[in-house]
């Protein structure tokens, strides 16, 4: 065990969405959360040095990032992901989420179609239809407990539905998967030949399994790098959500230059100064604590795999090849997507994300967060199982 993951932490009092909004939504104070991705982790040692730093320069004006951030965020994917980035494509936004719903406004119009894969990320589709864009789904295929991509019914809808923009999600979150390069020129070469921009939210791409490497979308497919938005952050990679920082790539003057003007309509500007410094010192240093990270979650999910196989056989687990998650199969209970819901929050008191907010396909499974002591986890199990034991 690795102390420095195994320690139980008391997040409660320091405003953690995690942990402190099930009350304020009238959810029982004694669900254990396992739903929003963040960890229950202290980031690295040299992140918080460097915040430390910072802090007691104690001057805390509008800043800018400096030539010493950009040269850590692109040392880091070619050490890390075998790509060469340049410094002037890379843009910067509070959130990827936020990066997501800019692209979609900035890169498309009124009433244009924009594909998404389901089941996916909830926000994106929140991010097509609050930009007043039109949702065109293409689910993923769950054949034999894994997920591809339906090619086929892709060329269709991108063809007949004169999609304009594609997003993207890689690593796949909620269902683990890691495209493979294949895959992903696959997908590209349909871009190109359908004239779609492809935005890629590869947030979590530093959570893939050794046997199934991550692959950059700009590195897969530098072909269609002039119609690709590459959006990436060191939020979920060192545990940094709550310091709003993430990187975009846009190699494509064009579109970069259609962004930025994107964000200065909503008057964006000046990131935070502390998400900078923090960013930088964890693409400089954080590698080592990364890689211990990485070890304990694979123990997690070997922990949930051997539970489930031995004592909790009902509950399958969707194999994943990368993120933090693990997307459980739950329709063996026979349960209906409330009813499921329901379940797992009054009888076996845990707080996971339902499978409904990823919309088609997800009707039949809870989607949980392994970053967390295993402790915890341990615990989590235990409920579980007593809960479909009762019932």
């Amino acid at each position: 065990m690795d102390e420095r993951f195994d320690r139980e932490l008391d997040r409660r009092g320091t405003g953690s969405v995690k942990w402190e909004l099930a009350e304020a939504l009238g959810k029982p104070a004694d669900l254990i959360p396992m739903w929003v991705a963040d960890m229950d982790f202290r980031a690295p040692e040299v992140v918080t040095d460097a915040l430390r730093e910072r802090v007691e320069h104690g001057v805390f004006g509008y800043s800018m990032p400096t030539a010493g951030y950009d040269t850590a965020v692109i040392d880091w994917f070619r050490l890390r992901h075998g790509w060469e980035a340049r410094a002037e494509w890379i843009v910067k936004t509070p959130g990827v989420v936020f990066a997501l719903a800019t692209a979609v406004s900035a890169l498309t119009g009124p009433g244009d179609a924009v594909l998404v894969q389901p089941p996916v990320y909830f926000p994106f589709f929140d991010v097509v239809k609050n930009q007043g864009r039109r949702l065109v789904e293409n689910p993923l295929r769950f054949e034999n407990g894994r997920y591809e991509m339906d090619f086929p019914d892709l060329e269709r809808k991108l063809r007949d539905e004169r999609v304009k923009l594609l997003l993207l999600c890689s690593p796949h979150n909620p269902v683990g998967r890691v495209w493979t390069p294949e895959e992903l020129r696959h997908l590209a070469a349909l871009c190109e030949r359908y004239d779609v921009l492809l935005v890629s939210d590869e947030i979590h791409c530093d959570f893939a399994f050794s046997e199934t490497p991550h692959t950059v979308t700009l590195r897969a497919c530098p072909e269609i790098a002039e119609r690709t938005v590459m959006c990436t952050a060191p939020s979920k990679s060192f545990n940094l959500a709550g310091l709003q920082t993430s990187n975009l790539f846009i190699p494509n003057e064009g579109l970069r230059s259609r962004f930025r003007a994107a964000l200065d309509r909503m008057a964006v500007n000046g990131p935070n100064a502390l998400g900078l410094v923090a960013g930088e010192a964890a693409y400089r240093g954080g590698a080592a604590w990364l890689d211990a990270c990485r070890r304990y979650l694979r123990g997690n999910l070997d922990c949930l795999r051997d539970f489930l196989r031995e004592r909790l056989p009902e509950i399958k687990l969707v194999e994943p090849e990368g993120t933090y998650f693990a997307w459980l199969d739950c329709s063996a209970l026979g349960l209906e997507p409330e009813a499921l819901d329901k379940f797992i929050t009054e009888r076996a008191k845990l707080w996971l994300d339902a499978g409904t907010m990823f919309g088609r396909g997800g009707e039949q499974f809870q989607r949980v967060v392994l970053a967390c002591p295993r402790a915890t986890l341990q615990t989590a199990l235990e409920r579980l199982e007593r809960a479909v034991r009762v019932y």
